[in-house]
């Protein structure tokens, strides 16, 4: 997914949202959401951010792999994605 964003920014897409926000590692869990906007052309300050969250995801999920979590807990970090892309989302539309 990461790097998927990362793909997006290389083609001018920029990032709206950080990819590391709340507090959930990213060996944590398999949900993150992330807001980006159209652009005209590259923007380095979100290929930077873009590229460091990579780095640091990387570098959790060698560490600590992503547990096998139960449906419920599952669930818990849906939630948490959830509301996280809302307050976010409610933030750029003010």
């Amino acid at each position: 997914m990461l790097k998927f964003v990362r793909d997006m920014v290389h083609k001018g897409s920029r990032l709206i949202t950080h990819p590391l926000m709340g507090s959930v590692k990213p060996n944590e869990t398999l949900f993150r959401s992330i807001i980006i906007s159209g652009g005209n052309g590259l923007d380095y300050e979100s290929l930077a951010i873009i590229e460091k969250s990579i780095a640091v995801a990387e570098k959790f999920i060698r560490n600590n792999k992503v547990p096998k979590w139960g449906d419920n807990v599952l669930d818990d970090f849906r939630f948490v994605d959830l509301s996280l892309f809302e307050s976010a989302l409610n933030s750029i539309e003010k």
